[in-house]
């Protein structure tokens, strides 16, 4: 009998998590408290509780060759950086793909049978457009036997009917981005407030901010976009960070996406081996290369960590140009107006948009079996509960890089399918791998604590699904180059290993012609290609002196 997993969640980390049970042979099934599957890229008008909420205009920050599933390539056509509705037309696609629709529980078909009638749906997986009661998982709790058996107990709501099920294993893939962290006693004076305000999770369309006089609490990526919007309404808008940030354009060198060109193996190695205060210094002055920092209020404040970068094309413009203005932290509300630190004056305001954040929460675990305090939770590797005596519970996609969730989130499934099956050794409490000085906390809002690749790398080698740059090297000489130098794209760790995929070559060797082809849509005449630059020729020479070492 196949094991049974239990899959929270049909966003891209459930999905991706069905397959990798599917893919390893396991029973899995998908609840999905929503009517449609999408999760944080399912845009509704209307804000439904317990699940994510966007704003109309989402882009999506990672571009697509950085952001697609390790066997299922964007299509060419698809725009560099994803609106939601292309994002969310990508997940049904990879969903048809490899037959998922049957596995997932939206909630009580037409039919009666508490499955997803397909059917019903429509052939052309057009999904949400029907009125489906909801599947939600109200409570997963460990069974008495769990030492040995390491099963849980889940139950389910749909229709207003539970059903109780038991399961070998559960994966947790219910996001983080629907229960707003909201900390209105850090905000003096508030409830003297007479103006409106919101969180972030509540804004839809900027003509609420016609005419008005806006602040903006909060430098994150919504922040930031927020801002801008209202700029073009609104009266006047003001950004407030005490914190400040790097803000970098998702157009960057030579025009190409900033993640193609951040992320690759080459520049891993130069961050992760350079001296701290040199890697710093190289990153300010990268960053500053658009834009200097410090002359437009944004410069980080040197006593914080290095914290994730604001992903945003219009924000210098805006400041330049009288549209936004960048204060200091909030210290105090007033009945129309707002002080900020270290500014005398009062600054009057109508409407306030608190962009502070989200609460990681499990309201469906015993707050013992995954246990967060001040966002952060022991998970072995962001992944596994530290304390529990089986490894049968897993959270996927909680890890903050400065890189795309869905590789991450996909390769974290792999491995975690392969430890449900007992193929890859899973240590049991209290084993010394759990020491505390391995301990991985999960960390939301603070320090970037580790390289992306260098945590896919990782994971990929748990399951000996690592690239091997040095055997390439040797057999494919130009693959081995275009790993190194070139954008480490999820298609490498299908290159090898459980899971090796036969069109993992040819994705990597067409990628950038994927980039390239919803951009190049006036036929120019075609240049020769630049000569390598000294950072590339460097970077080979170094690759070919650990070829040397290496023998």
């Amino acid at each position: 009998v196949s094991m049974r997993v239990a899959v929270v969640g049909a966003g891209a980390s459930g999905l991706a998590a069905l397959k990798c049970c599917l893919d390893e042979g396991l029973a899995a099934t998908c609840f999905e408290r929503s009517q449609d599957i999408g999760g944080l890229w399912r845009y509704a008008e209307s804000i439904e509780e317990g699940r994510p909420s966007l704003y109309a205009s989402v882009v999506s920050n990672t571009s697509k060759e950085m952001s697609a599933f390790s066997d299922f390539p964007y299509p060419e056509d698809f725009p560099v950086y994803l609106p939601h509705a292309r994002l969310l037309e990508y997940l049904r696609r990879y969903m048809e793909r490899f037959a998922l629709r049957q596995h997932i529980q939206l909630g009580v078909s037409k039919d009666g049978c508490g499955r997803w009638d397909g059917a019903a749906r429509g052939a052309a997986g057009s999904l949400g457009h029907h009125s489906f009661p909801q599947t939600t998982v109200v409570s997963v709790r460990k069974r008495p036997d769990f030492a040995t058996s390491g099963q849980w107990d889940v139950v389910t709501e749909a229709g207003g009917t539970r059903t109780s099920h038991v399961f070998d294993a559960v994966m947790v893939c219910s996001g983080n981005f629907w229960d707003p962290s909201l900390p209105l006693h850090a905000f003096p004076g508030i409830e003297k407030f007479q103006g409106q305000y919101f969180h972030s999770r509540q804004y839809k369309h900027p003509d609420v901010f016609q005419g008005k006089r806006v602040l903006v609490v909060g430098m994150g990526n919504s922040g930031v976009d927020i801002a801008v919007e209202a700029s073009r309404v609104a009266t006047k808008v003001t950004l407030s960070t005490s914190r400040g940030a790097w803000v970098i354009s998702r157009v960057f060198d030579h025009g190409y996406p900033w993640d193609m060109v951040f992320n690759t193996r080459f520049m891993s190695l130069l961050r992760n081996n350079l001296p701290g205060p040199l890697a710093r210094g190289l990153i300010s002055h990268r960053v500053n290369r658009w834009f200097k920092h410090e002359n437009y209020g944004l410069q980080p404040e040197k006593s914080y960590p290095v914290r994730e970068p604001v992903l945003n094309d219009d924000l210098p413009s805006y400041i330049i140009t009288g549209r936004i203005t960048i204060k200091p932290g909030v210290k105090e509300f007033k009945e129309n107006s707002v002080v900020f630190y270290n500014c005398p004056e009062e600054e009057p305001v109508d409407i306030v948009v608190f962009c502070t954040g989200y609460n990681a929460t499990f309201p469906f675990l015993e707050e013992a079996d995954v246990k967060v305090e001040n966002k952060h939770a022991s998970l072995y590797k962001y992944v596994f509960p530290t304390h529990l005596q089986r490894p049968t519970l897993a959270v996927l996609g909680l890890i903050k890089t400065l890189g795309a969730i869905m590789p991450v989130a996909e390769m974290q499934a792999r491995w975690v399918t392969r430890v449900f099956k007992g193929r890859r050794l899973m240590p049991v409490s209290p084993h010394p791998i759990f020491s505390k000085s391995l301990r991985f906390g999960l960390l939301f809002d603070e320090v970037l604590k580790i390289d992306w690749i260098v945590y896919l790398d990782e994971i990929a080698s748990f399951i000996g699904a690592k690239p091997s740059v040095l055997a390439l090297l040797f057999s494919d000489p130009k693959l081995a180059f275009t790993i190194f130098f070139g954008p480490c794209t999820s298609y490498q760790f299908r290159l090898q290993g459980p899971g090796r995929w036969d069109g993992a070559r040819q994705a990597i060797r067409t990628q950038w012609d994927r980039m390239l082809k919803p951009t190049r849509t006036r036929a120019t005449s075609v240049s020769s290609g630049p000569w390598p630059s000294l950072l590339t020729v460097f970077g080979f020479l170094l690759l070919m002196a650990a070829v040397v070492f290496a023998f």
